[in-house]
């Protein structure tokens, strides 16, 4: 060890809470509280007993479960046993939760009771609740001597949610999920008063670093397993909750909930994984929602953009501030560096208006998909991690989102990006929710259809809701087609646009028309 330098690791977060916080709540989970002396004692204790199990180093352990302070916890032991943690995604199916184990070669794995069916018959697993209580109470609380020798060491493998195929092995190491979980701390204004409310899953994208950051300043976790509309609006007015992470599907429910209503301080909520509505930004801003959108993948530790917002808002419209808001932002403090390239890989003007790919390199970029050394070379060509997401850069240097590489649609010669047509049908009062995708035309080759849920009660027609989209786009922009339906989500919450475009293209040979 050097005198200057030591490796990077958010376990080491804990170990100084619970000096630096020893009384400060870690966490709350139901009637079960710990403060930060006791939950490093409960992470030693954890860490110790995997060890004495046969642990070795770079060990993966899987946990299938939904939010729990258990999950919260492995995130601290399991990397300070030296092994590496795989959080399975509590909503996929059997055969993904099979893959996964046994892609990861996970050595323990660990399940809530009510998930176990999804695990493969003759698995050896470890429920959650007495059988784990009695496996922590086995170890001991003592520091244990660490096995980390390089930050760039595994320290996660985070799944994918496989919508394409196979879900994919994303590696984060010690170094990336130290960094970005500082910046988690920085650009959210986390510190020892902060009340989280776990409304964004653990499992995704490691609870987008929060779950190590909160204890880098010994903030205090409110985990619910599941979301209720109507428990978190009673918690946000009885728990002293200050901040929540949720994708924008998760803001409509809470905003449109008869429960809903203007909360008494100001709560900080981060959205990402689709571009917030203007409509939305709206409605959160008069909840009294501090919203900040961000922008990122799986595969860099979740956040690497945000919207910082700028002094000169203050003096323009409400509409103008909702459309810089649901730009995608500026990387955050510890990321790196953000671009948008045409296909030769040169940086488009940035002039707000010509589309590339929007590309990312730096501290928070994966390590690599594990076991797919072509995979990664794939994704890294050319120096850069290919988001395969279609956005501008605007003089001031933020990216703007406008599209994925395969939602883009391409009518009469005409680019259409299909994020701008949800956006105007999203600003009709009567609806929550909205996916377009380019569906087959004789004339223009293809244009764009609507996929429509309503609010509770409400009615529009097809022919009204084309003509109000008319109001906000140039005609050939607005969509031919309206449905309304239930829209196919991921089990992250994601709409399954792949599943409507299936739909309307089913049985022709191409797929461009």
């Amino acid at each position: 060890m050097k005198v200057f330098r030591q490796e990077l690791t958010p376990v080491s977060f804990l170990d100084r809470a619970g000096a630096v916080y020893p009384s400060s709540a870690a966490v709350a989970d139901g009637e079960r509280q710990f403060t930060y002396r006791e939950w490093l004692d409960r992470a030693r204790r954890f860490a110790s007993a995997l060890r004495a199990e046969g642990l070795r180093k770079h060990d993966r352990v899987a946990f299938l479960t939904s939010n729990s302070e258990s999950l919260l916890l492995a995130h601290f032991a399991v990397p300070m046993a030296g092994g590496v943690l795989v959080a399975i995604n509590s909503r996929f199916s059997a055969d993904e939760v099979e893959y996964v184990i046994n892609h990861s070669g996970a050595r323990f794995v660990f399940s809530s009771a009510e998930l176990k069916g999804q695990l493969p018959l003759n698995t050896d697993v470890v429920e959650l609740g007495e059988e784990f209580e009695k496996l922590v109470e086995s170890g001991s609380q003592g520091e244990l001597e660490g096995w980390l020798q390089a930050e760039d060491d595994t320290i996660a493998i985070d799944y994918t949610s496989g919508t394409t195929g196979r879900p994919k092995g994303v590696m984060y190491s010690h170094r990336g999920a130290y960094l970005n979980a500082l910046a988690m701390v920085i650009e959210n204004r986390l510190n020892r008063e902060s009340v989280f409310l776990w409304t964004l899953p653990m499992f995704h994208c490691n609870g987008w670093c929060f779950t190590w950051a909160l204890a880098a300043v010994g903030a205090s976790s409110v985990s619910i397993p599941r979301i209720d509309p109507e428990d978190v609006w009673r918690r946000l007015d009885n728990d002293g909750i200050t901040q929540f992470n949720a994708a924008p599907t998760v803001l409509i429910m809470l905003a449109n909930h008869p429960a809903a209503h203007r909360c008494a301080r100001k709560v900080r909520v981060c959205t990402g994984g689709a571009p917030p509505s203007p409509t939305l930004i709206g409605q959160m801003g008069e909840l009294n929602f501090e919203l900040v959108h961000l922008y990122g993948l799986t595969e860099t530790y979740g956040p690497l953009t945000l919207n910082i917002a700028q002094p000169w808002l203050e003096s323009v419209g409400l509409e103008e501030q909702a459309k810089f808001k649901s730009r995608q932002g500026v990387p955050h403090v510890t990321a790196g560096e953000v671009g948008v390239i045409d296909e030769r890989g040169n940086p488009v003007p940035s002039d707000g208006e010509t589309l590339g790919e929007i590309v990312v390199r730096g501290n928070t970029v994966m390590k690599g998909y594990y076991k797919e050394p072509e995979a990664t070379e794939e994704a890294f060509r050319g120096g850069w991690l290919h988001t395969g997401d279609v956005g501008v850069m605007h003089p001031d240097g933020y990216v703007d989102l406008r599209d994925r590489k395969k939602d883009i649609i391409i009518s009469g010669g005409e680019n259409i990006g299909t994020i701008e047509v949800e956006q105007a049908v999203m600003s009709h009062p009567a609806v929550l929710e909205c996916a377009v995708v380019a569906i087959p035309d004789d004339y223009w080759g293809e244009v764009p259809k609507a996929f429509v849920s309503l609010k509770p009660g409400q009615a529009v027609t097809e022919a009204e809701l084309i003509e109000h989209c008319r109001k906000h786009l140039v005609h050939f922009k607005a969509p031919k087609q309206v449905e309304f339906c239930e829209l196919p989500k991921t089990s992250t919450g994601k709409i399954q646009k792949f599943v409507l475009r299936e739909k309307e293209w089913s049985g022709r040979e191409h797929r461009i028309h």
